[in-house]
């Protein structure tokens, strides 16, 4: 009997130590955003007091020896592109997304989705090198003015960059709505095209929208994609040709040399390159309180089919405005399998054209030689990114999932609390890695003396991928039956040994995902590493040496300038370790995956 009481009050003990260690990492992500924020803005009022923030903001005048700062050229550029690429990649992206999920047969759709799945895992530093490689030369041979970089490149690169993200989300709302409204729209005498266009899309049209927003976020924030083709010249764009800089373009380029008040200047451009990234939150966050089906009702169905026709015989396509209503949906539905064609013939041409030029250059000389002033070779950037993928998932991994486990096996029904860590959450996931490199450039590197090294580069590389490990393991826990826990704490477990005895081995499939995807995420992040882990061509001596990553390197062999082969191999090799981990998450997902 003592035994058991002694049992059950351990077992309470063991409950609450745990529970509170939950819940300090689930507010983690808050403590980052604030200190981000407080950081960035501290280090800005040097420039907000000598300038004044609106003159700052508003200053026609980027020249650093003339102690002239003024960031508006940069923000018209930032938005510029922004509306641009949104436009192109949100076009594209929507109605790949219909053609997917509405009009592609099973098959074909299972395979679509991979290519869209591969195009969001390609790193932007070879968008970049493609960009600059092939589109900038095309773009060159019909510009004006002989111009090839500018504005027009960067935006269909944006536009290429934000595309995945845009179809995947349309993609999902759309799913998500098709159950509720196809049979009665169908029922009501429409066509499968005008049931999709003209009911399933309006249900949807809150979470299209934000796709939107999440695709200009991912667009406002892009930096080292972006830097290769936009000329970079601090002037507002006068046409599709002009050089431009953006906000991020602005940081990355002088940040590396800066001093002083011109550093103060870089850091206050990151800080309104977070309000822009704010307003988008508070944007989505909006529309993400509304329901997501909000825009369409059924009373609004019968209104319009009452509108068109009060008398079901006269359903037919001898009507005019019928047979407008049907030739409409024919012509987007033709409008949205082009859309999915370019999009994925784009993606395949990308590939092809980077293994093409890249395989052939792959030695064992580039791979294991060693790297020094005569030579660059990829060892020491296979070290460095072994080692910041070992401390950043060791550190993110337990952060990520208990943060998730509090707010899925410990929160309450519509808890404040619980809701404003995940607005957190999404807001830390929103935050361009060259923000996430400049906190960690002046948190880690300078504040607590670390440096420009491995740890310091590993530590920022936690923060980015902390957000997405989050959402995916609370979104799998979420989705495991109550009914499997309830039996657990029946048969006399505690709370915890049925978390990690029932919870988690159920949730393994998604906890791997968010793993195989934090991965793409560190082998393909170049901005936040550069000023954090450096840029370096030598093999690091430990965690508190500077190292570079393989989008470091690829970046390094680019801007020489004499390692164009070695380029080409190395983004090869990106697109090669990208391929295979969306295999491996294929795989995840299709043989791991329990349904209930």
């Amino acid at each position: 009997m003592n035994n058991n009481i002694n049992k059950h009050i351990r077992n309470e003990i063991i409950d609450n130590i745990m529970k509170y260690i939950f819940f300090i990492c689930s507010i983690f992500s808050v403590i980052v955003v604030f200190s981000i924020c407080i950081f960035i803005f501290i280090y800005s009022l040097p420039i907000f007091k000598e300038t004044g923030f609106l003159k700052f903001v508003f200053g026609m005048d980027w020249s650093p020896s003339s102690k002239h700062f003024g960031i508006f050229p940069m923000i018209v550029g930032s938005v510029y592109i922004t509306i641009l690429s949104t436009l192109l990649g949100g076009g594209f992206g929507f109605f790949t997304a219909v053609y997917i999920s509405m009009f592609a047969p099973s098959k074909l759709k299972v395979i679509l989705s991979q290519v869209i799945d591969l195009l969001a895992g390609i790193p932007s530093i070879v968008y970049g090198f493609f960009g600059m490689s092939v589109l900038v030369p095309f773009l060159k041979n019909i510009s004006p003015n002989d111009i090839g970089e500018g504005v027009l490149a960067s935006s269909i690169i944006l536009a290429v960059m934000i595309l995945p993200t845009i179809t995947s989300i349309t993609k999902y709302n759309l799913e998500a709505v098709y159950k509720y409204y196809y049979d009665g729209a169908r029922a009501l005498g429409n066509t499968h095209s005008q049931a999709v266009f003209g009911v399933i899309v309006k249900a949807a049209k809150s979470g299209i929208f934000s796709a939107i927003v999440l695709g200009m976020g991912r667009a406002i924030g892009e930096t080292m994609a972006v830097m290769m083709v936009a000329g970079n010249a601090p002037f507002i764009p006068q046409d599709l040709f002009s050089y431009f800089r953006t906000m991020t373009i602005n940081i990355a380029l002088e940040m590396g040399y800066a001093t002083g008040i011109h550093r103060s200047a870089l850091i206050g451009t990151a800080f309104v390159l977070l309000l822009f990234i704010l307003i988008i939150n508070i944007i989505l966050s909006l529309l993400k309180r509304n329901n997501l089906y909000f825009s369409f009702s059924f009373t609004s169905l019968f209104k319009k089919n009452k509108e068109l026709k009060t008398d079901i015989n006269n359903f037919s396509f001898k009507n005019y405005e019928m047979k407008m209503q049907t030739i409409k949906g024919d012509m987007l539905k033709y409008i949205s399998i082009f859309a999915t064609l370019v999009s994925t013939l784009f993606l395949v041409f990308i590939v092809v054209f980077i293994l093409v030029r890249g395989l052939p250059h792959i030695t064992l000389n580039l791979l294991f030689g060693k790297s020094n002033n005569s030579q660059m070779t990829l060892l020491p950037a296979i070290v460095s990114t072994s080692m910041m993928l070992f401390m950043s998932l060791i550190i993110a991994i337990p952060l990520g999932v208990f943060a998730a486990i509090y707010l899925t096996e410990y929160s309450k029904a519509k808890s404040k609390l619980i809701a404003l860590i995940r607005i957190f959450t999404d807001s830390l996931s929103g935050i361009p890695s060259i923000v996430f490199g400049l906190f960690g450039m002046l948190v880690f590197a300078n504040l607590l003396g670390i440096g420009r090294s491995i740890l310091a580069g590993s530590l920022t590389l936690v923060l980015i991928i902390l957000p997405s490990i989050i959402r995916q393991t609370e979104e799998t826990l979420m989705s495991i039956p109550a009914s499997l826990r309830e039996g657990s704490l029946a048969l006399g477990a505690s709370k915890v040994r049925t978390i990690f005895q029932i919870v988690l081995p159920c949730g393994f499939s998604g906890i791997m995902t968010s793993v195989i995807l934090s991965i793409g995420r560190i082998v393909g992040e170049s901005a936040a590493l550069i000023y954090t882990a450096g840029a370096v061509r030598y093999m690091p001596k430990g965690y508190l040496s500077s190292g570079s990553s393989f989008s470091v390197m690829m970046w390094m062999f680019s801007s020489e300038g004499l390692y164009i082969n070695q380029t080409f191999a190395t983004a090869s090799i990106l697109l090669i370790m990208i391929i295979v981990l969306n295999a491996l998450l294929f795989f995840v997902n299709k043989k791991l995956k329990k349904d209930y």
